[in-house]
C-alpha cells in the first residue's frame, strides 16, 4: 500500500482507524513519518479547509505495530477568530502511542515582511547519488521514498561536520503532495547525527516539530523538494537539529525540528 493509500484508508473509516502493512515499518515499529501524517490527516478533517497548517508537533510515545490497527482521535482544543488548536493521539488497544498538537491560522494583514532563507547551491537530483535500498539493511519503509544526497555524507561515515541531505520524492509518485504527504517526506532522512557515528546503532525520533511557510506552491507528485539538516547539539544520548525543505525554484517550504535519541 501506498502512502496515498493509508491517508485515504483513514479518510474513509468512520473510526479513523488504519492499519498498515510491514513494508512501513522502521525496525520494530511503523515508521514515524507515516503515524505523524495519519494523526495529521486526521486533525485536518476537524478544521475548516481555509485555515491553513502553520505548525504540527508529535511526541512518539511507543512504538506501533504493524499489521495492527492504529485508531486515530483527534478534537479541536479551541476555536479563535483566526487559529485553530487542535489535538489526536494515535492508540492502539487503549495505549496512547503518539500524541500531536497542530494550530491551523488563516492569513492577517500584516506590515511585516521578511526574505525567506534561500535554498543552499546544490547539484540537481539528475546529478547526485541514489541513496540504495538494501533488504535486511535498509528500514522497510525506505522502499517507497528516493533520496539522492547532495550535502554530507551517509550515516556512519563517522565524519564530523553538522549537515546533512538532498533532494527526495516518493518512488510511487501520488496525484499531489498534500501536507501529510510532506510530513511523510521529511521525516523519510535519517537523522542528521548518524553521519557522525562509525557504527551502526538505533535511534528514535523523541519529539519533532514541522513549521509550514504559507503561500505554499503548487508541488506535483514527482516533484523534487530539498531537504538540508544541520546538527545542533549532542550530548547525553540526545541530539536536536533542525532542517529547512525548498521546492526546485528554491522556494522555503517547510521548516523541521527533531530531538532524537542514538543508542550507541
Amino acid at each position: 500500500m501506498s502512502f496515498s493509500d493509508l491517508i485515504e484508508q483513514l479518510r474513509q473509516s468512520p473510526i479513523r482507524e488504519v492499519t498498515a502493512p510491514a513494508s512501513w515499518t522502521q525496525g520494530r515499529a511503523l515508521f514515524g513519518g507515516l503515524v505523524a501524517g495519519l494523526l495529521y490527516e486526521a486533525m485536518r478533517l476537524e478544521v475548516d479547509a481555509e485555515r491553513l497548517v502553520r505548525s504540527f508537533s508529535i511526541s512518539f510515545v511507543g512504538p506501533v505495530a504493524a499489521e495492527e490497527p492504529l485508531r486515530v482521535e483527534a478534537r479541536v482544543l479551541r476555536q479563535g477568530r483566526s487559529v485553530t488548536q487542535v489535538q489526536a493521539h494515535g492508540l492502539q488497544g487503549d495505549q496512547v502511542m503518539a500524541a500531536a498538537l497542530a494550530s491551523f491560522g488563516a492569513g492577517r494583514d500584516s506590515k511585516l515582511r521578511m526574505m525567506p532563507v534561500p535554498a543552499p547551491e546544490v547539484k540537481a537530483p539528475e546529478e547526485c547519488e541514489s541513496a540504495p535500498f538494501i533488504p535486511e539493511l535498509s528500514p522497510a519503509f525506505a522502499q517507497h521514498f528516493e533520496l539522492r544526497w547532495a550535502i554530507g555524507d551517509y550515516p556512519y561515515t563517522g565524519v564530523d561536520h553538522r549537515a546533512m541531505g538532498g533532494w527526495m520524492r516518493f518512488r510511487e509518485s501520488p496525484e499531489t503532495i498534500g501536507d501529510a504527504h510532506l510530513i511523510g517526506l521529511v521525516d523519510a532522512w535519517p537523522p542528521a547525527v548518524l553521519p557522525l557515528l562509525t557504527e551502526r546503532a538505533p535511534s528514535s525520533t523523541l519529539t519533532w516539530t514541522l513549521d509550514f511557510i504559507h503561500p505554499l506552491p503548487s508541488i506535483r507528485g514527482d516533484d523534487w523538494l530539498l531537504y538540508r539538516a544541520v546538527v545542533d547539539h549532542v550530548r547525553d544520548g540526545y541530539n536536536q537539529a533542525h532542517a529547512h525543505v525548498w521546492n526546485r525554484d528554491g522556494d522555503l517550504i517547510a521548516l523541521s525540528r527533531q530531538t532524537v535519541v542514538v543508542f550507541d
